[in-house]
């Protein structure tokens, strides 16, 4: 699985700590982030992370691209929902396109465990959505 790691700057500690506690699922699949978070994420753990610029600066629009091409197979984005993020237009672009193309969208921690979770235990079943999105 493709899996990409996002988080604002008020939520960047919260993503580490998650990486963190599912470092043993997160290293079985290939992992991109945007600029700082990942940077942020393989100085924690280790894991090997491709990464793209941040966020402000096309970051995400990189990993939206990804998405319409059909080679993002998860979005977990840790958003900070009481800030203004002057980048706001990205962020819907990224957030539109991953309804659009099925792909799995976590916005908070709770959803991005249920996500993990599901698919250590193969009971979300990944390919499906793929075929689904090429059609």
């Amino acid at each position: 699985m493709k899996i990409a790691l996002i988080a604002h700057d008020k939520k960047k500690d919260s993503i580490v700590e998650f990486t963190i506690a599912y470092k043993t699922i997160l290293e079985k699949h290939t992992l991109y982030a945007t600029g700082t978070t990942g940077q942020r994420i393989m100085d924690a753990t280790g894991l090997e992370i491709t990464r793209f610029r941040s966020g402000p600066l096309g970051g995400d629009q990189q990993i939206g691209a990804m998405i319409a091409n059909n080679d993002m197979d998860m979005v977990i984005f840790f958003r900070d929902p009481l800030t203004a993020q002057p980048h706001e237009p990205d962020i819907s672009a990224l957030m539109r396109l991953s309804d659009v193309y099925q792909v799995p969208l976590a916005t908070n921690m709770g959803t991005a465990e249920v996500l993990l979770k599901g698919l250590e235990k193969g009971l979300i079943d990944f390919r499906l959505l793929a075929d689904r999105r090429l059609k």
